[in-house]
């Protein structure tokens, strides 16, 4: 019979991390904790804490977890589907929490604004994210979407997926965004081709496409401030 892992961990601990977050709240629990709060229960051979700490050495740098697929985290000793859906429902409710706006619309004033709107949630993602923040008259946000995740080329981005939403809700403008994952943001010819197709099809459709931010680690590049957006007829 499976043991409470509060009560495995007894020994190790005066009280369990359940008990700990609820008395000092969440910020007091180190990383192991809160995935064990997370999974809630062992599996028969190891108590929850042993499976966290497996979780946490297999991780090795805490930001891999945002970009960690439910495959990956059934490779973790003692981590079965359950638990695997567990962690990657978490870290999904993390995300949305994370970029949605505030009460009063966000305004994207600069391109400082869009990449701090942005950037603790792609910063850390082994995959490229191309995201589009819909834009009011005001620049204020509408919606975002994500339309691409991979290699950024023309055929991926497509601007029948950029503007189709943009359309749907009358955005007056468009701001795009995406990662490097290797942490430099210097843009790429892909980058700049995509951008140069992307607002040409703004233009046409009467969707001012305002700017495209490459992200990397802790920094930024603003094609419109580089000139590549001021280049194109």
């Amino acid at each position: 019979m499976q043991m409470d892992w509060d009560v495995c961990l007894a020994s190790e601990l005066e009280d369990g991390p359940r008990e700990r977050l609820m008395r000092l709240g969440p910020s007091a629990l180190r990383v192991d904790e809160l995935l064990a709060c997370i999974m809630q229960s062992g599996n028969g051979k190891q108590n929850v804490y042993e499976i966290a700490q497996s979780l946490c050495r297999y991780l090795g740098d805490l930001d891999r977890l945002a970009d960690l697929e439910v495959a990956e985290l059934l490779a973790v000793p003692g981590i079965g589907p359950a638990k695997a859906v567990q962690i990657a429902a978490a870290v999904e409710l993390g995300r949305r929490v994370a970029r949605k706006p505030p009460g009063d619309k966000r305004q994207i004033r600069t391109a400082e604004d869009a990449a701090k709107y942005v950037m603790d949630r792609l910063r850390y993602l082994k995959k490229e994210h191309f995201v589009t923040l819909l834009l009011d008259t005001k620049h204020r946000v509408l919606a975002e979407d994500t339309s691409s995740v991979g290699s950024l080329d023309a055929s991926i981005v497509h601007p029948r997926e950029i503007f189709r939403r943009a359309i749907r809700i009358s955005a007056s403008s468009i701001l795009c965004i995406h990662n490097h994952p290797s942490g430099d943001p210097s843009p790429s010819p892909e980058d700049i081709a995509v951008t140069k197709r992307l607002v040409e099809a703004g233009r046409v459709l009467g969707i001012e496409v305002l700017d495209h931010i490459v992200i990397g680690d802790g920094r930024f590049v603003s094609l419109r401030a580089e000139g590549y957006l001021n280049s194109i007829p």
